[in-house]
């Protein structure tokens, strides 16, 4: 009996030490870089630490302009709202980003994230801009 007991407490402590990214109350909770209300499902951003602890913006050059606070070593993941698929986070390390003056993000950077290459390139033949990867756009807004 003991043993089960020891079983399942180590069993509750580590599912409750898991690190994933929170859902995001859009149109309740504020951007934790500009304070502003969270809002926009397509340009939406989160930075989860290796400790748990999330981070939510309205955009993804709040994200980018607030990891200049934190340590690369702290941060476990770097997530974006998929322009084509609002509200859904993907790997914001792994996306393609346009600039594009016919889409307008929240903070006024016309930056907007997308899963896969060829949705951005489809975007892009229809909005014009100029496409980035996540270096890039990390290099340009830095």
């Amino acid at each position: 009996m003991k043993s089960i007991s020891i079983s399942l407490f180590f069993i509750i402590l580590l599912l409750s030490c898991s690190v994933e990214p929170e859902k995001i109350s859009y149109g309740q909770e504020a951007c934790h870089f500009c304070k502003m209300t969270i809002v926009d499902r397509q340009h939406a951003a989160q930075i989860v630490t290796t400790k748990g602890k999330a981070y939510k913006y309205d955009a993804a050059e709040c994200m980018i302009n607030d990891m200049k606070q934190k340590s690369d070593t702290e941060i476990k993941f770097h997530l974006v709202n998929d322009y084509t698929n609002p509200s859904v986070l993907i790997d914001a390390t792994n996306a393609s980003y346009i600039i594009s003056a016919a889409i307008q993000s929240p903070m006024g950077a016309n930056l907007s994230a997308f899963k896969n290459v060829e949705d951005a390139n489809k975007i892009l033949a229809e909005s014009g801009g100029e496409l980035y990867n996540w270096k890039e756009i990390v290099t340009k807004l830095n």
